[in-house]
Order: structure tokens, then C-alpha cells, then sequence
């Protein structure tokens, strides 16, 4: 059935069910709210602003950060802070069944504003199973080329609730993990590498490891990684279209955000231009570009 958001039913989440999980997403940001296991355990964090207001919001048309957050095209600046605006926009609910719900956001005055583009972009929710897939689609309707970045950012509870403490969970990536990684320095990617901290294919999140904030991932080698405690239910995180990893949380915080990326903070002393600048798609007009991640619940994630 197809349903339109509009009023006061735009301030109730969308939801999705399966036998293995159920779903909630906000309209505000086309952001997934809650993921809840069979037994109703919750797997996403919950937003508690003592930590994270953010639960797993969608970035675009940046991720990270622009230098002094703004962009500049052809001598004008807009501003533009961190991860973009498509996590502060209400997306128009196009079609909602229980297996799958699709929203679209389109440019407005306010994006406008930060954003001299034109673009259209479709999220869409598919639950089919034990399997959770986002995609997004940002397609070009204007006269130029679209230059922009997409990225997840999903926050899982650390611990999950199935046994163990934070210090026993474990990422096991799909391959080894030797490229160096780096870090955001001011909110930009850092010249400067930084030995990858993963032995082989695993990798022990630790308080310590996020002291100096996310690590970024610009050449993973992996496209899926496992997220538990090795002989206990987890979370498999697969991305085999994004072509940048980040791992993230607050040192003490109850969770881990594992979050795919194409495109990444503009490096220190970028170009201005942000045409120019690493890391984006450059979408031709009349044309589109897709990006995806899913989420797998995992009856034991293995060792």
C-alpha cells in the first residue's frame, strides 16, 4: 500500500517487521530509530543525549567536515556544518508496506541555501528476514554535475544484549585490515596515518582506541564486518558498495557506530573549491548513483 506523510503523521515512525527483527524510522531525517531483535531486545542505541543524540542518521551531501564548515563554489560560500543537512529535513514518506518503506527528500529554500544543486534523493528500507538493507539513491535532475558524499552512521548498543561485557565484543572484518587508517583532526581528515589497529581480520573496540576520535578507513579491504561476542548472537555489517570505513563511539559510551562511507572530511589544506574536493561522486546530469548497507542479525557471530 502506498502512503503519504503529511500532518501529524509525519511525527510517527514507519515501521517494518520480520520474524527476526523489527524496525522503526523517523521521517525527520529518514533516520532509523529503533532495531529490535525476535525477543524485542534493543540492537540500535537510543539516542540518549548524555552521550549521542544521533541514533543512525543518514549524511549528505558530506561526510565529515568542510574547512571553517563551509562550502565554497565558484567564489561563494555557503555554510555547511558536519555530515550535512539531510539529517535535519523531513523526508516525504512515498510508499510504506510491512516489508519496506521509501522516502524522498528534494532541494528547498533552506538547502538551498547550503547546497547550490539541484538533486533528489530516495532512501529505501527493505526488511527481508534476519537482513536489513538501506539504499540510497541520489539521482541528478539539474543542468550540471552534482558533486556529493553519502554515508551511514548506525549506532549499535555496546554491549549487545546478549551476554558479555563491551570488553568482550570484537569486529571481525571479512579480510585483514593492514592499510594504515586515520583520524579527523578539527573535524578534517588528518595528513598523517596511524598503524591499523586490527590484528589480522579482528579488531578490539576499547575506550582508549576512541580517545582521539573515529577511525577512518579510506581503503578497507574488507566489504562486511561481524560485530559480537565470538559465540553469541551478533550484527554483521555489510557494505559492499561504499568505498570508506568509520568506527566511532565516546570513550564510556554504550555504543559503537560502524559506518560506511562514500566520500569522507575534507583533508587538511583541501582545495577550496568543493568541486574539487576528495572523496565525492560526481553524479553527470540526467544521471544517479546508488549506495547501500546492510544489517544481518546473526544467531552467533563465530570467533
Amino acid at each position: 500500500m502506498s502512503n503519504q506523510g503529511s500532518g501529524s503523521a509525519s511525527d510517527q515512525p514507519v515501521k517494518l517487521h520480520s520474524s527476526f527483527l523489527s524496525v522503526e524510522i523517523a521521517r525527520l531525517g529518514a533516520e532509523m530509530q529503533s532495531l529490535k531483535d525476535a525477543q524485542g531486545r534493543d540492537l540500535l542505541w537510543d539516542g540518549d543525549a548524555a552521550f549521542w543524540t544521533g541514533r543512525a542518521p543518514l549524511l549528505f551531501p558530506i561526510v565529515g567536515r568542510l574547512p571553517n564548515d563551509q562550502l565554497v563554489h565558484e567564489g561563494t560560500a555557503y555554510p555547511m556544518s558536519q555530515h550535512g543537512f539531510a539529517r535535519r529535513r523531513v523526508f516525504e514518506l512515498i510508499d510504506h508496506s510491512g516489508a519496506q518503506a521509501q522516502f524522498s527528500l528534494r532541494p528547498d529554500e533552506e538547502t538551498r541555501k547550503q547546497y547550490p544543486f539541484d538533486f533528489t534523493l530516495m532512501v529505501t528500507y527493505t526488511l527481508e528476514e534476519a537482513t536489513l538493507t538501506i539504499k540510497v539513491v541520489v539521482a541528478n535532475p539539474g543542468t550540471v554535475t552534482l558533486p556529493a558524499s553519502v554515508g551511514f552512521h548506525p549506532a549499535f548498543r555496546w554491549p549487545l544484549p546478549y551476554g558479555g561485557t563491551r570488553a568482550d565484543h570484537r569486529l571481525v572484518f571479512e579480510k585483514a585490515e593492514v592499510e594504515p587508517v586515520h583520524r579527523p583532526v578539527g573535524g578534517l581528515l588528518a595528513a598523517a596515518s596511524e598503524p591499523n589497529p586490527a590484528i589480522d581480520t579482528v579488531l578490539t573496540p576499547t575506550d582508549a582506541l576512541f580517545a582521539r576520535d573515529a577511525l577512518i578507513f579510506l581503503h578497507p579491504r574488507s566489504h562486511h564486518v561481524r560485530f559480537g561476542v565470538p559465540g553469541e548472537p551478533g550484527l554483521e555489517i555489510a557494505y559492499p558498495v561504499m568505498e570508506q570505513l568509520g568506527i566511532w563511539s565516546k570513550p564510556g559510551a554504550p555504543f559503537l557506530c560502524i559506518e560506511p562511507w562514500s566520500g569522507y572530511a575534507s583533508p587538511e589544506n583541501a582545495p577550496a573549491e568543493f568541486t574539487r574536493k576528495p572523496g565525492l561522486s560526481h553524479i553527470p546530469p540526467g544521471g544517479s548513483k546508488s549506495f547501500a548497507m546492510a544489517v544481518r542479525w546473526l544467531p552467533d557471530v563465530g570467533r
